[in-house]
């Protein structure tokens, strides 16, 4: 069972200070919040791409770069690559290049993504939005496979018999395929034999345990060993020394961002009603002192399925120093126990299946 942080780097007003952080100190203070995690003992660091002025990652292999060299064990991914809109060759290049500057520690997350604002910065058609995903994530796969790449398709040059370089350190990059729940996604993923990466932002965590067992149908009828899939959840929350400080601190800013999203996507107002509901046990958002996020954290291990749990944090922008603390609860008190927690749990499954006679 794995644990880390997700962000976007954000750099939306600061309610609490009421000031807007600058894209440079913001992306200063997320190369210490990787190397925090990195020290705390968290397993993985995701960083967002987006392509507009509320936040500062628009190359997620740069910032990541940036922490490679100032950690030891965290893995770094991107969270997620807009792949529809990125020439796959240099996707595979940057994160290739990450992974040497990192010693075998770099990881894709590649997703169509949820904002639309790259396709027409970069010139390409949202008409062609899923085409381009397809296509790309098919050239992407094609440079792992090979160092001599051989490739036809629509939207791009072809390339004919050409390598790409650097090489990775790992023998295979790890390539997620990131989903808000769609079901094509989950199936294309199980197909490719590709982790699963799922944006559990809403609604109740449970409903996508379906979507993770259509996943592993999809991957067991195509052949592939189910026992090392993974699967990974993306979820909003916070960390706090007790239930009551982190919901009071986690709300302005939470408030503060989803109406911003909201007004822009035609999603109800969010207020505390919606917060705190979000926030109850059957709920999306992980947020309390370290017990009651350590037990939401195990009740999606065993009842969606997931290997893989990511916070994302802060949502909007929050004092660096409180963002710094609940990474290192998440590190040092939620992290040990899960993952002790879970460990019990799956030998006692596997007892269960394979009884000692």
């Amino acid at each position: 069972m794995e644990i880390g942080i997700t962000s976007f780097v954000e750099t939306k007003p600061d309610v609490q200070i009421g000031e807007v952080i600058s894209h440079a100190q913001r992306l200063r203070e997320v190369v210490e919040e990787i190397i925090l995690a990195d020290q705390v003992g968290l397993d993985v660091f995701g960083i967002g791409e987006h392509h507009r002025e509320d936040y500062a990652a628009s190359s997620p292999a740069m910032v990541l770069s940036a922490a490679a060299s100032q950690t030891k064990s965290i893995r770094l991914t991107s969270a997620v690559t807009v792949l529809s809109s990125a020439d796959p060759v240099r996707v595979f290049q940057d994160f290739a290049t990450l992974d040497g500057l990192s010693n075998g520690r770099a990881e894709i997350m590649a997703g169509r993504g949820s904002f639309i604002e790259s396709f027409p910065l970069f010139g390409y058609d949202l008409h062609d939005y899923d085409e381009l995903f397809e296509e790309h994530l098919d050239l992407l796969l094609s440079i792992r496979h090979s160092e001599k790449v051989i490739w036809e398709g629509r939207h791009r040059p072809a390339i004919n018999h050409l390598g790409v370089y650097p090489r990775p350190v790992q023998k295979s990059l790890p390539i997620w395929v990131a989903s808000g729940g769609n079901q094509q996604s989950a199936v294309r993923a199980g197909l490719l034999g590709l982790p699963l990466m799922l944006a559990i932002i809403g609604g109740s965590p449970i409903q996508f345990a379906p979507i993770v067992q259509l996943y592993k149908k999809a991957a067991l009828h195509a052949g592939h060993n189910l026992s090392k899939l993974q699967v990974g959840a993306h979820s909003i929350g916070f960390v706090g020394p007790s239930t009551e400080w982190a919901a009071d601190t986690f709300f302005p800013s939470t408030m503060a961002g989803m109406n911003k999203l909201g007004k822009e996507r035609g999603w109800p107002y969010y207020d505390r009603s919606s917060y705190n509901a979000a926030r109850s046990f059957e709920g999306a958002l992980y947020v309390g002192d370290p017990d009651t996020v350590a037990k939401k954290i195990i009740h999606l291990r065993k009842h969606v399925g997931i290997t893989r749990f990511m916070l994302y944090v802060p949502l909007s922008t929050m004092p660096h120093d409180q963002v710094m603390q609940a990474i290192e609860l998440l590190g040092k008190e939620v992290a040990p126990r899960v993952r002790e927690e879970v460990a019990k749990w799956e030998a006692e499954m596997e007892q269960e299946a394979h009884p000692l006679f």
